[in-house]
């Protein structure tokens, strides 16, 4: 049902589209727009400036587009991006950006934060991803789409990891995970491609089979990471999957889990 419970706390100042469903004692601030067919349950937070997509779904003591926990932030007016059809939990935290950090969070679509999850200020989220229980990433740390970060995984700010990669529970991820790269441990090492995942999503075995094979290159050949880069790039036209794993390869700045 849409509509805005009475016992709801709606600033002036918040825009929200005509069938926003608000729950009781929810409070929504100044700076806030929301989209159409989004439900907010009760008890949640959420401050702005903040922009919510449409038809996503807020849970209960949600607390979003909040101020950084960042000691530097002296209250900037920075923001936070949401997309469409996201569902965040129980306890999730989304804080907004810094003016350090390009003053701005943002989150893709399709995406499932499960309870006590956190996205620090100045996160670049991607989409269909699914963060699971109190996973959290620190500030400045970039997602690509279709991740899936375990229980209790953690993410070391400024750190990145590459679509469809898979983080495992407890891991703690320190340095760049690569796309389609599994990553377990404490600190994270590289454990394999995703080839479940990526079954799931319709890659074909020869495509996994390029994967693993590009993997092997990378992670247990012994050779120095140039010379598998250069390696790498000279099947790229033959095998144009491998163009994500070998560009974001060539561009990581915190060094690769290995």
């Amino acid at each position: 049902m849409s509509g805005i419970d009475p016992r709801a706390v709606v600033s002036s100042g918040a825009e929200l589209a005509s069938d926003v469903s608000v729950g009781p004692y929810t409070v929504i601030g100044d700076g806030v727009k929301i989209g159409a067919g989004t439900w907010i349950g009760p008890h949640a937070v959420i401050n702005g400036p903040t922009t919510i997509g449409a038809g996503n779904k807020i849970f209960q003591f949600a607390s979003i587009g909040d101020a950084p926990q960042d000691l530097k932030y002296k209250g900037e007016p920075t923001r936070l991006e949401i997309g469409d059809r996201n569902v965040f939990r129980e306890f999730t935290t989304m804080n907004r950006g810094t003016v350090g950090g390009g003053g701005v969070t943002i989150i893709g679509s399709d995406n499932l934060f499960m309870a006590y999850t956190h996205v620090a200020h100045d996160c670049r989220v991607g989409s269909h991803i699914v963060m699971a229980n109190y996973a959290t990433l620190a500030g400045h740390v970039e997602i690509g789409d279709w991740v899936i970060m375990g229980g209790y995984a953690g993410t070391h700010q400024f750190s990145k990891v590459g679509t469809h990669a898979f983080i495992a529970n407890d891991c703690k991820v320190t340095r760049d995970v690569p796309p389609y790269v599994m990553a377990v441990g404490s600190p994270a090492e590289a454990h394999s491609i995703n080839s479940e995942g990526l079954k799931r999503r319709g890659f074909t075995p020869e495509q996994i089979r390029n994967l693993k094979n590009a993997y092997r290159v990378l992670f247990r050949s012994g050779l120095l990471q140039k010379d598998a880069l250069a390696e790498l790039r000279s099947r790229v036209p033959t095998q144009p999957e491998l163009k994500i794993f070998v560009d974001f390869i060539g561009e990581s700045t915190r060094s690769l889990v290995r």
